[in-house]
């Protein structure tokens, strides 16, 4: 087993520029703090593509940038790499195309306030999180603390924004190839922030917000499930409609046992170094994992290629 090979954009035109041909398989990433290359990130062992192993060689292209600030699926303007690698006309062949998306958006969604900075109430299909004086009956369980109306359009984004990278990729040469994603794990609402790791000024995330709507702090830990486990379900959704989808292969990261955090924990706690990124270890859980699946997909791929070929 080896592990997967990472190159920036950059690489690719420097004077030792790598062989991208001596690798079986070559792909391209693009995504949020899962896949960062800050020097500090990767310190912590906080890089899921530093983690991933297959059994013929293989390299990726990394466009997912050393930027240390939470990092929105759409924000394609400032991917001005990625997108010209997988869309221009002269960009190379990739094998598949891995995606870390939809995450950071979620953490936007739940950091959301029930009320902007004039008093003014924000309407529940702006927000994931209602407010007490919302709250549905206690026979609901913490889905009485979940706002669907909001969810319906955290849906709608990313179902959308999913078509357009999906648009991207058929627009250039690796039109039909297959895109990776993967669903996230279950982060413990905790007071772990990134500032004690070089990090930059950052979090924690969902604990400010759970505590600012006054949710009881023995359901935060079901309230980050019911969120992690609904987007887990749309993405596996998305990835079963391949009309719409098509080519869109999603990995289920929370079929993976981790190690949780200890609630009230500052520090790195289990597989989780703070209250959203995993450690070292979690990392290898999920990489490691999520390799087998890409590999046996891309072994798939090219074994049905050459049926598709005219005599």
């Amino acid at each position: 087993m080896d592990h997967l090979a990472c190159f920036k954009p950059g690489d690719l035109s420097s004077t030792s520029a790598p062989d991208l041909t001596s690798y079986r398989w070559r792909l391209l990433a693009q995504g949020d703090s899962w896949f960062s290359t800050s020097a500090a990130k990767l310190n912590a062992h906080a890089n899921l593509l530093q983690e991933m192993v297959f059994k013929d060689p293989a390299c990726a292209v990394n466009c997912a940038g050393s930027g240390e600030a939470l990092s929105h699926m759409v924000d394609l303007e400032s991917a001005a790499d990625f997108v010209s690698l997988l869309s221009d006309d002269g960009a190379p062949v990739w094998d598949g195309v891995l995606l870390s998306v939809g995450g950071n958006d979620l953490i936007a969604a739940a950091q959301t306030p029930a009320h902007a900075a004039d008093g003014s109430d924000v309407p529940l299909h702006l927000r994931l999180i209602r407010h007490q004086t919302e709250w549905g009956a206690p026979s609901a369980g913490v889905a009485r603390y979940f706002s669907e109306p909001g969810w319906q359009t955290y849906s709608d984004y990313l179902r959308t924004n999913v078509r357009h990278l999906l648009t991207l990729r058929d627009q250039g040469p690796s039109a039909g190839k297959p895109v990776f994603m993967h669903c996230y794990a279950v982060p413990m609402p905790r007071p772990a922030g990134a500032d004690d790791s070089g990090l930059g000024a950052s979090g924690p995330w969902l604990y400010p917000a759970l505590k600012a709507y006054a949710l009881p702090s023995a359901d935060w830990a079901a309230v980050s499930r019911l969120m992690v486990f609904h987007l887990a379900q749309l993405l596996k959704s998305m990835a079963a409609d391949k009309e719409q989808f098509p080519g869109l292969h999603v990995f289920d990261s929370t079929t993976v046992p981790l190690a949780p955090a200890t609630p009230g924990t500052s520090g790195s706690s289990g597989d989780w170094h703070n209250e959203i990124h995993l450690n070292h270890s979690g990392c290898f859980k999920i990489a490691r994992a999520w390799s087998e699946h890409i590999e046996a997909v891309l072994s798939g791929v090219k074994t049905v290629e050459p049926v598709r070929k005219r005599p």
